[in-house]
């Protein structure tokens, strides 16, 4: 049976768009399905689905300029068609206009929209025709409208990160969202010799390459799937941004320890930390659901690790068995995730302040309840893959307020290269494009 690529393109974007579903499983659900089809058509599925998420703002300005019909009109169906064929004859010289074009017509037709074939062809034509004389937004009357447009960035979004940081570091940051990804991965120290996990992944064509920052971690090239990986399918690596991989640096785990990591799920720090004790004392690595549970369930089982118990347990719920257990608790809360935008770029498009204060109300609930695991003397790591004071500097300063809990330096822990006035402090905010990693927050906490 013969496969249609931009059908199963079309497809992920409307799980994306329509279902909710996040970019990297729908892509990723679609490419494990379709392992059989030749890799110049995995790569083109891949580049098409996210670039066309990435850019979905620029896209529908462009389409916005060009066709009658505004694109929140449009039927979902004919909006995906036309915003991933319009991502083509902007970004990808390899495919012809006209290629483009013709296979889109037909694929309207097949969707049942052929009284639209009309319709698609001229929005296209078109589009192909002016793309060089549709211009952004006019950067001196309107700066947010356009930075919104040529970055393809809520305005929302735009407005708070430059009242932030100002509006060179927020460009910066919006440069960074849209650049290609790297593949980074943590070398499993127990049970693996890391030396030759990485000359196992040389002799299988991979490129290895260091990371920076983080002690563990690696930037793995010109491979084809992880599970086609030997080395991958007997745990010698586990895949995790470099932001992640200083949360079990901060936390320096001692042997024999207890750790109940809150909100573990798919578990890249809870078995970064239980590595790092050696194989000795006890991860817990815990979170609200069943689903989330087997994620970490399939890691650890994959890396071999005896001392990871995974636990179906609620963060936001204080059990009085907790209570003064552990030695170190890390609570990567759920956050809004604006660091990651980069590597899930559909995030942006939910950005709501309303929905963040909410969050916040959480994330307290969670802190508190991770301060009363700890015994006296205990570490407490907090972090999330969001940037911007509300979810992390202010509750960092909420527990030192209204628990007894002091920050500590994080500079013991991490390289010389982030060190900072905030490091010495006792917390680290990690910006897309300012630092070589994801947008990321990072706090070192004790139980006095």
């Amino acid at each position: 049976m013969e496969i249609n690529v931009r059908e199963l393109i079309l497809d992920i974007l409307l799980r994306i768009e329509r279902d909710g579903e996040l970019s990297h499983i729908a892509v990723g659900s679609v490419l494990e399905k379709y392992q059989f089809l030749p890799k110049s058509d995995r790569a083109f599925i891949t580049r098409v689905c996210e670039g066309t998420v990435e850019y979905r703002l620029q896209l529908d300005y462009i389409i916005d300029c060009i066709s009658s019909v505004k694109v929140k009109k449009m039927k979902p169906v004919i909006r995906e068609i036309l915003r991933f064929s319009v991502y083509q004859l902007k970004y990808m010289d390899s495919v012809p206009d006209r290629a483009v074009v013709d296979e889109t017509v037909k694929l309207a037709q097949k969707r049942g929209f052929r009284n639209l074939k009309n319709f698609v062809n001229g929005v296209l034509r078109n589009v192909a025709r002016k793309l060089p004389e549709i211009a952004y937004p006019d950067p001196e009357a309107d700066r947010v409208k356009y930075l919104s447009v040529r970055y393809s960035m809520p305005e929302s979004l735009v407005v708070q990160w430059s009242e932030e940081f100002g509006e060179e570091i927020c460009e910066e940051m919006l440069k960074s969202f849209l650049k290609p990804k790297v593949t980074t991965v943590r070398m499993c120290r127990t049970g693996h010799d890391v030396k030759q996990t990485i000359q196992k992944l040389e002799d299988a064509g991979v490129e290895v390459e260091k990371a920076p920052y983080a002690e563990d971690g690696y930037v793995l090239r010109g491979f084809d799937y992880l599970n086609g990986l030997e080395v991958f399918r007997e745990g010698g690596f586990q895949v995790q941004d470099v932001s992640s991989m200083l949360v079990a640096q901060a936390a320096d785990p001692k042997p024999q320890s207890l750790v109940i990591d809150l909100c573990a799920a798919p578990g890249g720090k809870s078995l970064h930390v239980a590595d790092r004790m050696d194989g000795q004392g006890m991860v817990e690595a815990r979170d609200v659901t069943e689903y989330k549970v087997n994620l970490i369930r399939e890691n650890v089982e994959r890396l071999g690790l005896k001392n990871v118990k995974e636990m179906c347990l609620d963060a936001a719920v204080m059990r009085k068995e907790d209570q003064k257990r552990a030695d170190l608790v890390l609570a990567d809360v759920p956050c809004s995730g604006y660091g990651v935008i980069g590597k899930k770029p559909e995030i942006k498009y939910g950005a709501d302040r309303e929905k963040q204060q909410e969050l916040v109300t959480l994330q307290r609930n969670i802190l508190e309840n991770a301060v009363a695991c700890l015994k006296e003397g205990g570490v407490l790591i907090y972090s999330t893959c969001t940037i911007g004071k509300t979810e992390n500097q202010e509750n960092v300063q909420w527990l030192a307020e209204h628990f007894p809990v002091k920050l500590e330096s994080l500079n013991p822990y991490l390289c010389e290269e982030l060190h900072s006035e905030t490091t010495e402090k006792g917390y680290l905010q990690l910006l897309p494009g300012v630092h070589k990693c994801d947008g990321f927050f990072l706090a070192r906490l004790r139980k006095i």
